[in-house]
């Protein structure tokens, strides 16, 4: 039986943590489509085709892993592609509470349940948000971000 999975974000940029939740993902499902989200209230640094061609390069040799982009409700995209499961990396328990009340309102809306994977120790203080920071200040950023091809 063939199983996918939808992680979805706004991905500005792919970090590290990113990539290890899908890594962990893949041990228990056959194909992941990361969708790559234009979020209109967020201010993002890098363009959408930008952001899209950098997770294409990382997983250019891998054919489990397609990446598209998306300007509509995750739960929409999930029905479209016809996935099994929305995936979602938690960090912390800020992360749970704000992903825990989006599961709920994305299962009450399409019935497709949500699967929670716990970040790496060592990657639970990175976040895009800081990436950007560290960016904008030109910082050194390689530990943060996956190695792209």
């Amino acid at each position: 039986m063939n199983k996918k999975a939808l992680f979805s974000g706004t991905f500005d940029p792919f970090t590290i943590g990113h990539y290890e939740i899908v890594k962990k993902a893949l041990c228990f499902t056959d194909e992941i489509l990361i969708a790559v989200g234009v979020n209109f209230g967020k201010n993002t640094l890098f363009s959408l085709e930008e952001r899209v061609n950098t997770i294409k390069n990382i997983y250019s040799e891998d054919e489990r892993i397609n990446v598209v982009s998306y300007d509509s409700l995750t739960v929409d995209l999930a029905k479209e592609y016809e996935v099994d499961f929305i995936l979602r990396g938690i960090r912390n328990l800020n992360d749970f509470e704000y992903e825990k009340n989006m599961a709920d309102i994305n299962r009450n809306l399409s019935g497709i349940e949500t699967v929670f994977l716990f970040s790496q120790p060592q990657y639970s203080h990175i976040s895009s948000s800081l990436v950007r920071e560290l960016i904008s200040y030109k910082k050194d950023i390689s530990n943060l971000i996956p190695n792209i091809k």
